[in-house]
C-alpha cells in the first residue's frame, strides 16, 4: 500500500539524476513505443533469466580477460582467440557470454531427472548450473589441454547406456574419454572412464574448474581425503576415484590457476580456500612405464524435482535404457547419419522429460507449455502414451481459475497449444479423458473465446487475440497470427472432445467459437497480404514482411488448418528464401540471430506436405548442422556452426527431427493416411528393407515397411486400427500411386517410368 502514494518514482529519478545515470521510466517507456499496446509486457520470467544470464556474463568479463593464462571452457579458448571466426570484440560488452559455442550434450538415465552435461573437448559439468571437471595430460614441454584443440573426436554411444565418447590428440598424447549415469543402489551416480596414452613419466591429470559452458562457478572450498580418495567440494560433493593419485594439487585465485603449480615440487597441501571463489584443483596419476593409465571416477547425482505446488518429489529409476527404447517407433534406413541423428532425438526426448518436460537439459532447464506439447507431439508418434500421461495429468495445476494455461505472462499460444496436444493423445491413443482433463479443457477453451473478445470489433486486428510476447522469436508485442492459430486449433480439439462424450451442446459452441475465429484470422489475413509483396503473410496485421512470419506456416503444419500447398503460405516461404536463408536453411533474425533448425524443418514439413521435393534440401542441411553427438542447439552460429542462443541441445529441435523422419514414411492428411510420400530416392537405390513404427496414428498405430524388389517396391503395412481403417494412399517419390485396400496389406509399386 505504500508504495500507491509515496512518490517512488520521482524518488528514483531525483537520486539516479544526481549521480548521472539516465532515467529507466523514460527508456522503458520508449522501449514500449516499438511494441504494440498491450496490458502484458515481456514475460517477468525471460526478463529474470536474462538478469541471471548476463549477471554471470559480468563476472566472466571480470574473471576471464584478466586471466587468459588459465585453461578456460572450449567456448572461452575460440570466442577470446583473435585468429579464430568465432572471435567476438569485447570493447564497451559489459558482460561476456558464449555466443559462439552453445554446445554440450547431456547424460542420464531415462527416469532420473538429472541432466550432467559434456562440452564439445569432454569438459563435464556434473550437476545442474555448477562447476566442473576437465581431464588433461601433463608433461615437462607440452601438455595435452582438450579446451585448447582446434579438432577433436566426440560420439554419442548408445548401447546399453548413454555414453558421450570424446578423444582429443595432440603430438603423441591421446586422451579418452567416456561420461555416463549409472545407478548404484538406488543413486544415479556419474561415471567418467579416462584412458591416457603420452611418454612414460607424465600425468593424467582430474583438474576440477570454477566454471562451466556459460562461464565463472564458483568454488571456494576443496578438501582431499586420502583414505576415501575422493575430493570433497564445498563441503557437499564428493568426487572418488577408483585408486589413489600420486599428487593432488591446490591453488587459489591469487595463486593463478593450478595448471601452473603441476609439476612444482611444492609441500603436499590436502585442503585449499578461496575467498574469491576461484579456488583450482587437481589429482594427477601417473603414467605407467609403457605410457598408458586407465581411471575411472564418480560422483553421486542429487535429483529433486519443484514441483507447481512448492512440494519436492525424488525420482525412482525404473526401466533401463534398452527397457525404455524397446517398443518405440523405430527407424530403419541405409544412411548411418539419419539414423544415428534419429537415435540420438530419441533418447534426448526420454531425457527431458524424465519428470518435467523440459526443452533443454541446462539454459532451458524450465517449463514451458509451448515446448512441452510441441515435444509431446514427438513422443505420441513415438508410441510413448506413459510419458504424455504423466505430462498431461499436470497441466491443469498450471491453469489459473480465468481457465488460461499459464507458463509466461502475455503468451497466448500456450491454451490452444494445450488443448490441442490433449486431442492428439485422446485420439491417437483412443483414450477416454479423465473428467479433469475435460474441464480443464472447457475451461480453456472458454478462456480463449473471452480473451479474443478484447481486442473489439475495429481495425485489422479485430476478432484475434490481444497482443502479447508470443513465442519470443517473433519480435516485439503483437497481435500474433501464432496466437490465433493454435487458438482455432485449440478449439477444433475441445469441440471434438464435446463430440465424443456427448455434450452436443457444448460442441456446437466451440464449434461455432473456433468458425468465427477462423473467419476473423482470414479476413485480417487477406489485409495484410495485400500489403506485402506477391501477397506473402506477415507475422502480425500490421507488420511488414521479416523472419517473424515463420509463425504462420503453422496453419499448414502440424495444424492442417488450410490445404496442402496453400498458395499465400508458398509465397511467404518464397521471402524467407531470398531474405531468411543461410547455408540452405533458415536463418531467424529475431532474437535468435542464427540458423534455426527446427524452424527449417517446419519449412520442409509444408514443402513436403505440398508435394515440393525441395524438402529434401532442407532436411539435409539440417542433418549437416547436427553436432557430433546427433544434437542441435537452438539457433546455430552461421560462421562457426556452433550453438549462438539457447540450449546446446535442444529439445524442440530433437522433437521437430523425429516427426520429420515419421512424416517422410506416415503422413496424416484429413481422412487418410499417406504412406511413403517423403521417401528419399537415395534411400530406395540400395538394397534391403526401409522402414518405420509402429507409430500412433488417429486410426490405430502402423509399421510401414519398403523392401526393393525386381519389379519395384514391395510394401508391407502392419496395423492394429481401432475401428474402421482410413484409407492408405501410397505416394513414394519416382514410383506410381496406389492404395493398400483391406484385408490385404501389402502393394507392389511399380516404377514410374513416365
Amino acid at each position: 500500500m505504500l508504495s500507491k502514494w509515496l512518490p517512488w518514482k520521482f524518488l528514483v529519478r531525483h537520486a539516479l539524476h544526481r549521480h548521472g545515470f539516465i532515467d529507466p521510466f523514460t527508456v522503458l517507456a520508449r522501449l514500449r513505443r516499438f511494441a504494440q499496446p498491450s496490458d502484458v509486457q515481456e514475460p517477468i520470467e525471460l526478463i529474470r533469466a536474462g538478469i541471471v544470464f548476463h549477471a554471470r556474463g559480468v563476472l566472466n568479463a571480470r574473471a576471464i580477460q584478466h586471466n587468459l593464462d588459465w585453461v578456460w571452457p572450449y567456448w572461452v579458448e575460440r570466442q577470446f582467440r583473435p585468429e579464430d571466426p568465432s572471435f567476438i570484440p569485447r570493447a564497451f560488452s559489459f558482460s561476456h557470454i558464449n555466443l559462439s559455442h552453445r554446445n554440450w550434450t547431456a547424460v542420464g538415465q531415462p527416469d532420473w531427472p538429472a541432466y550432467p552435461i559434456v562440452d564439445p573437448r569432454g569438459l563435464v559439468t556434473p550437476l545442474f548450473d555448477g562447476w566442473s571437471l576437465d581431464a588433461w595430460v601433463v608433461g615437462d614441454t607440452q601438455s595435452l589441454l582438450p579446451s585448447k584443440l582446434a579438432e577433436a573426436e566426440q560420439s554419442l554411444q548408445m548401447d546399453d547406456q548413454l555414453a558421450v565418447h570424446t578423444r582429443a590428440e595432440r603430438r603423441g598424447q591421446v586422451l579418452q574419454s567416456d561420461v555416463r549415469v549409472v545407478v548404484l543402489q538406488d543413486q544415479p551416480v556419474l561415471q567418467v572412464q579416462l584412458k591416457a596414452e603420452a611418454p612414460p613419466g607424465q600425468w593424467l591429470a582430474v583438474a576440477l574448474r570454477p566454471y562451466n559452458p556459460e562461464g565463472v562457478q564458483f568454488v571456494e572450498a576443496i578438501d582431499y581425503w586420502a583414505e576415501e580418495r575422493c575430493l570433497e567440494i564445498e563441503k557437499k560433493h564428493r568426487l572418488t576415484f577408483s585408486e589413489a593419485p600420486e599428487r593432488v594439487v591446490f591453488a587459489n585465485y591469487q595463486e593463478g590457476d593450478v595448471l601452473q603449480h603441476l609439476t612444482e615440487d611444492n609441500t603436499p597441501r590436502t585442503s585449499i580456500r578461496c575467498g574469491v571463489g576461484m579456488a583450482t584443483a587437481a589429482a594427477m596419476f601417473r603414467l605407467d612405464h609403457d605410457g598408458k593409465r586407465s581411471l575411472d571416477w564418480r560422483l553421486p547425482l542429487p535429483v529433486e524435482s519443484v514441483e507447481p505446488s512448492g512440494a519436492r518429489r525424488l525420482s525412482k529409476v525404473s526401466r533401463t535404457w534398452p527397457q525404455t527404447v524397446e517398443g518405440t517407433a523405430r527407424l530403419s534406413v541405409p544412411d548411418s547419419h539419419y539414423q544415428y541423428l534419429y537415435e540420438s532425438a530419441v533418447r534426448t526426448l526420454l531425457l527431458l522429460s524424465a519428470d518435467e518436460i523440459v526443452p533443454g537439459p541446462y539454459t532451458y532447464r524450465r517449463f514451458w507449455f509451448r515446448d512441452a506439447s510441441l515435444m509431446m507431439n514427438a513422443l505420441i508418434v513415438l508410441g510413448l502414451g506413459e510419458r504424455c500421461v504423466r505430462a498431461l495429468q499436470r497441466f491443469p495445476e498450471r491453469q489459473d481459475r480465468h481457465g488460461c494455461f499459464r507458463s509466461q505472462e502475455g503468451e497466448w499460444d500456450s491454451n490452444g497449444q494445450v488443448l490441442w496436444i490433449y486431442g492428439r493423445y485422446r485420439r491417437c491413443f483412443h483414450q477416454q479423458l479423465p473428467a479433469q482433463w475435460k474441464d480443464a479443457i472447457y475451461k480453456g477453451a472458454a478462456w480463449i473465446g473471452r480473451k479474443r473478445r478484447e481486442t473489439g470489433s475495429q481495425g485489422a486486428h479485430a476478432g484475434l487475440l490481444p497482443p502479447g510476447f508470443s513465442a519470443e522469436h517473433f519480435g516485439p508485442i503483437d497481435w500474433y497470427y501464432w496466437d490465433d492459430l493454435w487458438g482455432v486449433a485449440g478449439l477444433d480439439a475441445a469441440a471434438e472432445l464435446a463430440a465424443a462424450r456427448g455434450d452436443a451442446e457444448q460442441a456446437q459452441r466451440f464449434r461455432a467459437e473456433r468458425n468465427d475465429f477462423m473467419a476473423a484470422i482470414l479476413r485480417s489475413l487477406d489485409a495484410a497480404a495485400a500489403g506485402q509483396a506477391r501477397g506473402a503473410w506477415p507475422a502480425a496485421p500490421y507488420r511488414r514482411m521479416d523472419s517473424g512470419a515463420i509463425g504462420l506456416l503453422a496453419a499448414d503444419y502440424p495444424l492442417q488448418l488450410v490445404q496442402a500447398g496453400h498458395e499465400p503460405l508458398l509465397r511467404t516461404i518464397e521471402y524467407f528464401r531470398k531474405h531468411c536463408f543461410h547455408r540452405g536453411a533458415f536463418f531467424q533474425d529475431m532474437i535468435h540471430s542464427g540458423i534455426n533448425a527446427y524452424l527449417t524443418l517446419t519449412i520442409a514439413q509444408v514443402l513436403l506436405r505440398a508435394g515440393d521435393a525441395s524438402y529434401r534440401d532442407l532436411i539435409d542441411a539440417v542433418a549437416g548442422m547436427a553436432s557430433p553427438t546427433g544434437q542441435w542447439p537452438e539457433a546455430i552460429h552461421p560462421h562457426t556452426t556452433g550453438g549462438c542462443m539457447g540450449d546446446g541441445q535442444h529439445g524442440w529441435a530433437a522433437a521437430e527431427w523425429i516427426l520429420m523422419i515419421r512424416n517422410l514414411f506416415v503422413r496424416e492428411e484429413g481422412d487418410a493416411l499417406l504412406l511413403g510420400s517423403g521417401l528419399f530416392p537415395r534411400w530406395l537405390e540400395q538394397q534391403g528393407e526401409v522402414a518405420f513404427g509402429p507409430t500412433p496414428t488417429p486410426w490405430g498405430p502402423i509399421h510401414v515397411r519398403f523392401t526393393a524388389c525386381a519389379n519395384g517396391l514391395l510394401l508391407t503395412a502392419d496395423a492394429a486400427w481401432h475401428g474402421d481403417a482410413p484409407e492408405l494412399r501410397v505416394q513414394v517419390p519416382g514410383y506410381r500411386a496406389g492404395i493398400v485396400r483391406e484385408p490385404v496389406r501389402q502393394l507392389l509399386i511399380e516404377r514410374n517410368l513416365a
